[in-house]
């Protein structure tokens, strides 16, 4: 019985990568079985959105999300960034004013912690990463407040991280244009361990590492936006593989089940034919794409720019939009 799976398992891959390579994604040949939810969240006080390219959801189903103060900068604002929605939309808690310059990327840990990366540095302030408890507590800073380097305390382009159930910690630190391009690795105090990764195309090299996320086997898929893949690595930094068959990643979530979730907001025919943008699913046993959220609008100028992506345990979808500025929810149809 095992051998008869393993052989549909295989056939079922090698359909999906013949499909893929004639038709893209162009053709639609995933399905969506998702629709949007209009006018979510419900901000107060005439509160917007800013532009957003991180979210998470926690173990009680409510959203978290690092946003750029209604605008597309924290500098000079006295809003709080760090945001905690529930499912409804309803705003629950807010906190981070005027700490922050450019926020990226969030994630909590297994403890409910919440970690967020500030990706530029101006007023003695950004290129750090910073924990907070659930309450707004600072607990943990790594990198050095207001300043870029490529030092062991020192991050240039600050992107994204994730935390091993160990406590380690893993830095997408990098970009694009004159910034870093690797991944940096420290204890759970935050004693630096290593780094890996260059700019390049090979293997292990990096032409901006967007987004990262752990499986369950503890595997760090890291999202390599400039080079159109997802690159794979054990939590030494030794590469396993790589993936483009699910586009150009600048969001990566993996849920308890492992099931993958990507979002690409800037695929087209000249920076990566074949696919439009949108959230791809899939899972990470096979590597296989099951469906396909295209972003609204149309392909070649899409009304919808997601850059970060979650689930929740009941598969409703979170995307995090940085040039429509906005955190859209999807539910199944």
């Amino acid at each position: 019985m095992k051998s008869y799976v393993s052989r549909t398992r295989i056939v079922l891959l090698v359909v999906s990568i013949v499909v893929f390579a004639i038709h893209g994604t162009r053709a639609h040949a995933q399905p969506n079985p998702y629709h949007s939810i209009d006018d979510w969240p419900k901000l107060p006080n005439g509160r917007k959105v800013g532009a957003v390219s991180a979210v998470y959801v926690d173990r009680d189903g409510n959203v978290w999300t690092f946003e750029r103060c209604g605008a597309n900068s924290c500098a000079d604002s006295n809003l709080a960034p760090i945001l905690k929605i529930d499912p409804s939309g309803k705003l629950l808690e807010s906190f981070g004013s005027g700490m922050f310059i450019y926020p990226h990327g969030i994630y909590l840990d297994r403890d409910g912690n919440v970690w967020v990366c500030d990706g530029k540095a101006q007023d003695g302030k950004g290129q750090q990463v910073t924990k907070f408890s659930r309450e707004g507590k600072a607990l943990l800073k790594l990198g050095t407040a207001g300043v870029s380097g490529e030092g062991p305390n020192t991050f240039n382009g600050v992107s994204a991280v994730v935390v091993a159930p160990n406590g380690d910690i893993f830095v997408a630190d990098g970009h694009g244009g004159d910034t870093n391009a690797r991944i940096v690795k420290f204890s759970k105090d935050g004693k630096f361990i290593k780094t890996w990764g260059k700019k390049g195309t090979a293997p292990g090299e990096f032409e901006e590492p967007h987004a990262i996320a752990m499986d369950s086997r503890g595997r760090l898929f890291v999202g390599d936006r400039g080079n159109n893949r997802i690159q794979i690595f054990d939590q030494d930094g030794n590469y396993l593989e790589e993936w483009k068959q699910f586009g150009r990643p600048l969001g990566i979530f993996i849920d308890a089940k492992d099931t993958i979730y990507v979002a690409d907001s800037e695929s087209d025919e000249k920076r990566n034919p074949g696919f439009w943008p949108g959230i791809r699913i899939g899972n990470i046993k096979e590597g296989l794409v099951e469906f396909f959220i295209p972003a609204l609008g149309p392909p070649e100028k899409p009304t919808s720019n997601t850059e970060g992506v979650a689930a929740d345990s009941a598969g409703n979808i979170y995307g995090a939009e940085v040039g429509s500025r906005n955190l859209r929810k999807y539910v199944k149809n």
